[in-house]
């Protein structure tokens, strides 16, 4: 069949013969019969109500779009909400470790000036009972020392007297103080 058709630029002025298109009925080219299924298909789509179908079923996916993007909004919210309350808590923790700290700080400082001041009393307590000691020692001393001091006189005095002193010597002492009274 490609031998017979004559092409235009083999021959100028030749006839360029066309292969012939199926006809439907004999009248209807293929377009034509394709064209008028798609508006018949199209109509009854209409007819039927595809497209309510398809708008409400858009419809509804928006609305569920919707209602997750404010899910989201609300979500995003509660997060915030619970970020700030967090932080909160956090700065609140915060404070109270740095005022428990100062409050230790304080406390130890207190119980280091009680220490010192329990210290010193009990340093001038025991100065105090080592004076008194040393004090009832050297009385204890002084009064130790007069007494052997009194025996040692009195032992010195007796010797004197019996050596010095007779009988006689003794009867008259004893007349005068008679006489003295």
């Amino acid at each position: 069949m490609a031998e017979n058709t004559v092409t235009a630029q083999n021959a100028p002025h030749a006839v360029v013969e066309h292969e012939a298109e199926p006809m439907l009925l004999g009248f209807a080219p293929p377009v034509a019969i394709v064209s008028t299924s798609m508006i018949v298909l199209l109509a009854i789509l209409v007819w039927k109500g595809a497209p309510r179908l398809l708008a409400g079923g858009l419809d509804a996916k928006i609305a569920e779009i919707k209602a997750q993007l404010e899910e989201a909004k609300t979500l995003r919210a509660e997060a915030e909400a619970l970020r700030k309350e967090y932080a909160d808590k956090i700065a609140g923790a915060e404070k109270d470790a740095a005022a428990m700290l100062d409050h230790a700080r304080h406390e130890a400082e207190a119980i280091v000036a009680k220490a010192e001041k329990d210290t010193a009393e009990v340093i001038a307590r025991r100065e105090k009972m080592a004076h008194d000691k040393i004090a009832a020692a050297e009385l204890a001393a002084v009064t130790d020392l007069r007494n052997q001091a009194a025996a040692a006189a009195a032992a010195a005095a007796k010797g004197l007297i019996a050596a010095n002193h007779s009988a006689a010597a003794d009867k008259a002492l004893v007349d005068k103080a008679i006489a003295g009274i």
